[in-house]
Parts: C-alpha cells; sequence; structure tokens
C-alpha cells in the first residue's frame, strides 16, 4: 500500500512538472504583435473537463491560461471540471493536464478544453497509468 502512495505522489508531481513546463513554453512562443493573432481581442470564458471510465480515478489537473497555471491535486471520482477562467484579450492559449490511475488496461481518460460554451479541443488516454492533455490556441 505504501508503494501505491508514492507512485501516486510521484506521478502526480511528474504530471505536474510536465504541464507547467508545457505551459510555459507554449507561452514563452507568444507572439508580441497580438494584432495578427485570431480571436486575440476579445476575452474568452475557459473551463477544462475531464472523464474517466467507470472504475478509474482522477488524481491530479493542471490547467491555465498562457503561463498562469493553477493545479488541483487529491482529486479522486470519474469527472473533474475547473472553475471558469476568464483568458483576457491577448491571451494566446488554454491548456490543461490530467493524470488518472485506470481500473485496469482497457480504462480511458479524456480532457477537454471548452471556450465560451463550445467545445474546442480533446486529448485521451488509455491504460492502467493515465495522462492526458490538450491545448487550445485562440
Amino acid at each position: 500500500m505504501k508503494k501505491m502512495k508514492i507512485v501516486h505522489v510521484l506521478k502526480g508531481t511528474f504530471m505536474v512538472v510536465m504541464a507547467t513546463l508545457f505551459i510555459g513554453l507554449v507561452a514563452s512562443c507568444k507572439n508580441d504583435d497580438d494584432d495578427n493573432i485570431p480571436g486575440s481581442g476579445k476575452s474568452h470564458k475557459v473551463v477544462f473537463k475531464a472523464i474517466a471510465s467507470s472504475g478509474s480515478d482522477i488524481d491530479v489537473a493542471v490547467y491555465g491560461i498562457d503561463g498562469n497555471t493553477t493545479s488541483a491535486s487529491s482529486l479522486s471520482g470519474t469527472t473533474w471540471s475547473s472553475p471558469e477562467v476568464t483568458a483576457e484579450a491577448g491571451a494566446y492559449s488554454a491548456n490543461v493536464a490530467v493524470s488518472a490511475t485506470g481500473a485496469n488496461a482497457s480504462s480511458t481518460l479524456k480532457v477537454q478544453v471548452w471556450v465560451d460554451g463550445e467545445l474546442k479541443k480533446e486529448g485521451t488516454s488509455s491504460g492502467q497509468v493515465l495522462s492526458a492533455s490538450a491545448g487550445y490556441t485562440f
């Protein structure tokens, strides 16, 4: 049992570090000339979601707009949804990464990026160790 807790902690830490690096990399590539980026002239309402198959358990979620990330840890259950996040005018991207433990080798995890009430991007994972991410450029 102690070994499983260590694995979960390491897996969660790994997900947080990888997601932060990914989101930071995307944010560092931001074009400073926002006049040429579609959608940069208005703000957006963004919600991030995760859905795991029955018997699975969502552990950690990292989400954010550009380089501003939030981590949600010690999660449980088969669904998770972030609070609504406002992407200010000029924001470049919305990103989410979620890890979960599957019930068996055929377990699945789906993560979604919803912008202004519309599903914009999905990412999936399958197996017993689940890790899925999705990013959307405004």
